[in-house]
């Protein structure tokens, strides 16, 4: 009548259905959780290039660079939750061409037990920040915000975008000597 084999069955079927209401327990309790911090963003040198924008014939592109600072606490984010972070610095902009452009220029990942204190002087973009054209020279919006997503143990994958943004304006002329 009742097998091992039909016993063993009915035992996992019983410890999944268990193990699926615990996750989603884990899940609801940290769900509605505002993760959002303050975040203090300096920009401390800019500059800009135009050079050759291979893609295309003959063309040239502006290149900047940006030098900046990063000061945030990240503690408040982590919870039982939470196994990790993806920050990342984006910059935002518009030109005459686009009305919006979007540009990752650093990112990095903190893992639960890690330091959480974000404290960052003098840091350089770590991806280039190009323009497809001429937009960034004498560029008068251009918004850095950092942005983060949570990586859960159980749940949604959140985008969370810091309280904290920075405005700044790329120079009028392009910088020719090799000084970055």
């Amino acid at each position: 009548m009742n097998t091992v084999l039909s016993r063993a069955n009915s035992l996992f079927a019983f410890s999944l259905s268990v193990m699926a209401a615990l996750t989603f327990g884990c899940f609801i309790t940290t769900a509605f959780k505002d993760r959002s911090v303050e975040v203090d963003i300096h920009v401390s040198r800019v500059t800009i290039k135009n050079l050759d924008d291979f893609t295309g014939p003959r063309e040239r592109s502006d290149l900047g660079f940006v030098t900046f600072d990063l000061t945030a606490d990240l503690q408040p984010i982590f919870d039982w939750n939470v196994k990790q972070l993806f920050l990342y610095l984006s910059a935002e902009y518009s030109t005459k061409s686009n009305a919006l452009n979007q540009v990752v220029l650093w990112d990095k990942i903190v893992l639960r037990g890690e330091n959480t204190k974000l404290n960052q002087r003098d840091i350089k973009s770590k991806y280039y920040f190009f323009d497809d054209g001429n937009g960034l020279r004498a560029n008068k919006n251009i918004t850095l915000t950092l942005s983060w997503n949570v990586v859960p143990n159980a749940g949604i994958l959140p985008l969370v975008m810091g309280s904290g943004h920075k405005s700044f304006t790329f120079p009028e002329t392009y910088e020719t000597a090799k000084s970055y």
